[in-house]
């Protein structure tokens, strides 16, 4: 019996994008769901702006996102990676990671489903707990099923003894006033996500995060992460 061996070229496309607080890698939550408080909004292409797609979603709380990592390239990837809650030292096996240098550069995050928006250009989603960057493409949306998708038992292995890592955020007040008021407890809990890199711990060290169009400057010291300025980015920049 002769045997043929097909090779299928899996050819894909953006659904949608996503529209999120941050343009820029840095401070970006590293896995969905850390910061509640985080939304973003998801737009459809063209092609598929008809309501039907969405029919019934609305009766889940949460979704899956399959993203493209859009600015990781999949001529970049390595076998091993350094995760950042390991101090950049201890590598990986890229398939016991969730790094965006992957040989295909694609993400999965599950997200809240806050609600769908009628706008004339179509429907909407709102959703929240997001870990994307600003104009990610969408290539999938599935709804989240408990009883399928969800295993508390699950070994953790090597992020067991990272899940609970946070800093203590101190933001004086004149500071956080300059935020808009729907948006300090974001940035207040991505700070406390700590977005440096982790063999970094300079105390002297000013970082900046770019959060809409805001610099938000900061130092760590001793767990404490103090926010030392917050200014409008174009004359920061």
């Amino acid at each position: 019996m002769r045997r043929f061996k097909v090779v299928f070229d899996l050819v894909i496309e953006p659904i949608a994008y996503i529209h999120t607080d941050f343009s820029e890698k840095f401070g970006i939550p590293r896995q969905s769901g850390r910061v509640p408080a985080l939304q973003g909004r998801i737009v459809f292409e063209p092609s598929f702006r008809n309501p039907d797609t969405l029919r019934d979603l609305d009766g889940f709380s949460r979704i899956w996102l399959i993203f493209g990592f859009s600015k990781a390239s999949r001529d970049t990837w390595s076998a091993t990676v350094r995760p950042p809650r390991l101090g950049g030292n201890r590598r990986v096996g890229v398939f016991a990671s969730r790094s965006p240098y992957r040989p295909n550069p694609l993400g999965l995050s599950c997200v809240q489903l806050d609600r769908i928006e009628q706008i004339d250009n179509g429907p909407q989603l709102i959703v929240s707990g997001v870990d994307l960057l600003d104009n990610t493409p969408i290539y999938d949306i599935k709804p989240y099923i408990p009883y399928a998708d969800c295993y508390p038992d699950a070994s953790a292995g090597y992020t067991q003894d990272t899940s609970r890592y946070c800093l203590t955020v101190d933001v004086p007040q004149e500071l956080l006033a300059r935020l808009p008021q729907e948006k300090r407890e974001a940035v207040v809990c991505c700070l406390a996500e700590d977005p440096r890199p982790s063999y970094q711990d300079d105390p002297d060290r000013i970082y900046s995060m770019r959060f809409m169009d805001f610099d938000v400057r900061f130092r760590v010291q001793n767990g404490t992460l103090t926010v030392i300025a917050v200014d409008d980015y174009n004359t920061s920049s």
